[in-house]
């Protein structure tokens, strides 16, 4: 199995079930690894063969600027439908965290892994 990854993705966003967490925009970053056959790719040197990160990337940023989940969980589900669906991944694996949220740790969050690997 290839892997297209896109590692430490930092986005702003309001997340967090309390009152100040739904006023302040917070950093969340994202560790994507996407299942995907390069070969194609690699043999024609052709972006249409490739996994276009970049428009995953942009995607995913959209998305999460504009979104107002309270956990953690919620938003890996959803970036997790997005890629699934939108992009025709078959199987990946998600980490989301939030940096600083917890005092004395560098982040916190969820790894999630969705699909099947081929």
């Amino acid at each position: 199995m290839d892997i297209v990854y896109i590692r430490d993705l930092r986005i702003e966003t309001i997340i967090g079930i309390y009152d100040w967490e739904r006023e302040v925009k917070q950093t969340i970053s994202l560790d994507l690894e996407m299942a995907h056959d390069i070969r194609k790719a690699a043999e024609t040197d052709d972006i249409e063969h490739a996994l276009n990160y970049k428009s995953i990337a942009k995607r995913l940023i959209a998305f999460i600027e504009a979104s107002e989940f309270l956990l953690v969980e919620r938003l890996a589900e959803e970036i997790a439908r997005i890629v699934r669906e939108e992009f025709s991944v078959p199987w990946l694996k998600l980490r989301v965290s939030k940096p600083g949220a917890l005092r004395y740790s560098q982040d916190v969050g969820i790894i999630i892994e969705r699909g099947e690997r081929p």
